[in-house]
């Protein structure tokens, strides 16, 4: 009968010994005495369990190590599981690692009877979430690089953990800045072919004329300047992942080519005669509606089929809920200890700033922000003007009106964000006529504009009351900013 593996990754010698001598009855025990050591069992051995020690320097009074180590286990090895030993009892370090991706943890010195019993522990929550893959995924906060615990980003999270076993073909869709790269990471970190490498190339920032070279690689004097012969990134990407983005760019020309690789993994360089044979897994992403691209003939119909087996599509931002909220949590932790700078938090005013936004710009937008912010700010707390965002009051309202006034404008943001600035629908939406709303936009000074996406067309009704496209006044009314 085969026994579950367990990793103890600590730098004292003796409790390594203790544990590899306490356990031996029950379970297969590996040891590790450093990182580097850990990260090649992790790699070799495929531990179930990992007991992690969180200061793994002698002597080092920070956490860097251990918590470094614990990202890098729940992004890369995510079927283990990790319990954190700290030598001090304290609960911050506990709840951090927990946050972080931890089962649960520790304190020296080590009771071998309370430690079997939290394996055990570990092992049965494992049993569980392996038996339900999609869910096990689906109840992370953290999933590999991606973050966030709202229903539409864990379907995705179940969605990747289920395509990631397959070598089938992937299509990931959203708007910009939505993570569509880091989804095709987590495919590729999630897969077998982990350990090989993840390719990946903009097809809409090269210019056509380079991308064929770019993609399947040139023989020598194939063109002027083609001084030597050159691999393409199909072919670097042998044994991993090619990730291309902006696939809805790709020359129609080059479609045809990257069809015969999806078919039969043949690759032929420019100016080539011989076609070789190359093992790599295609994921692609757009945020273009193909369908649409392919009704106009600027993207083949075939190659569609054969990109698209599992469609993933990423949720904007405005659609993920109390993940904004995460997420900013996260990029402030991430680049204060950056920076060195000891940022304690959102002022309450800065939270109201990033909840009225409409964040067109997706979670790189946000994380574009909250890094200009850490850098900007004066004192401990980043506050709307970091962020460089229209604030939220500063302060609580001092009257009835002014309660009345701020509960009012967030209404108007709200309903235009869910309605991507189309006012007859966010009108309606708040149960006014389309004139209260207008009215209601010049009182506080806002522009509907600003809420647009262009994506979204504009309605029946806003075409024929003549709303301007951007979102602005009916044509012909005298209001600057509705």
């Amino acid at each position: 009968m085969n026994r579950e593996r367990i990793l103890i990754v600590d730098d004292e010698e003796s409790i390594r010994n203790q544990l590899q001598w306490g356990l031996a009855d029950e379970y297969e025990v590996l040891t590790a005495a450093s990182p580097e050591d850990a990260r090649r069992l992790l790699r070799e051995q495929e531990p179930s369990v990992v007991t992690l020690d969180l200061a793994l320097t002698p002597g080092s009074a920070a956490t860097t190590e251990g918590m470094t180590l614990l990202d890098e286990i729940v992004d890369l090895h995510p079927a283990s599981r990790v319990i954190m030993v700290t030598g001090n009892d304290s609960r911050e370090n506990a709840l951090m690692a927990i946050r972080r991706g931890a089962v649960d943890w520790y304190s020296k010195p080590i009771r071998l009877e309370e430690l079997k019993g939290i394996l055990r522990r570990a092992l049965f929550i494992r049993g569980i979430e392996l038996s339900q893959p999609g869910e096990a995924a689906a109840g992370r906060k953290r999933y590999h690089r991606l973050v966030g615990e709202s229903e539409s980003i864990r379907r995705v999270f179940g969605v990747i953990q289920r395509v990631a076993a397959t070598d089938a073909n992937v299509l990931i869709t959203g708007e910009n800045g939505s993570g569509k790269e880091l989804v095709a990471h987590a495919i590729h970190e999630a897969s077998l072919r982990r350990s090989g490498p993840f390719v990946p190339i903009n097809c809409g920032a090269i210019p056509e004329q380079l991308l064929e070279s770019e993609l399947f690689g040139h023989e020598r004097g194939a063109f002027t300047d083609a001084y030597r012969t050159r691999e393409g990134k199909l072919e670097l990407a042998e044994g991993g992942t090619i990730f291309l983005d902006e696939i809805g760019e790709l020359p129609t020309h080059l479609q045809v080519k990257l069809l015969r690789f999806l078919q039969d993994k043949m690759v032929e360089r420019v100016g080539g005669r011989e076609p070789r044979k190359v093992d790599a897994r295609l994921v692609a992403a757009t945020n273009h509606d193909l369908k649409a691209a392919m009704a106009t003939g600027r993207f083949r119909e075939d190659l569609y089929y054969r990109l698209s087996v599992v469609n993933i599509q990423v949720p904007p931002l405005r659609e993920r809920g109390d993940d904004l909220r995460i997420l900013a949590d996260y990029f402030l932790d991430f680049y204060a200890k950056h920076y060195k700078r000891r940022i304690k938090g959102f002022t309450q005013a800065a939270l109201r700033s990033l909840q009225a936004h409409p964040w067109p710009g997706n979670v790189r937008e946000l994380e574009n922000r909250v890094q200009r912010a850490v850098i900007l700010a004066q004192d401990a707390y980043v506050r709307p003007e970091d962020l460089e965002l229209e604030g939220a009051r500063t302060e609580s309202p001092r009257t009835l009106q002014d309660a009345r006034d701020e509960a009012e404008r967030r209404l108007l943001v709200e309903s235009l964000t869910r309605n991507a600035g189309n006012i007859t629908r966010a009108a309606r939406d708040i149960k006014v006529s389309r004139p209260t709303f207008h009215d209601l936009l010049r009182k506080h000074g806002m522009d509907a504009a600003k809420y647009r996406r262009p994506d979204v067309p504009v309605s029946e009704e806003d075409a024929e009351a003549g709303e301007d496209p951007a979102g602005g006044a009916p044509a012909g009314s005298d209001g600057g900013t509705a």
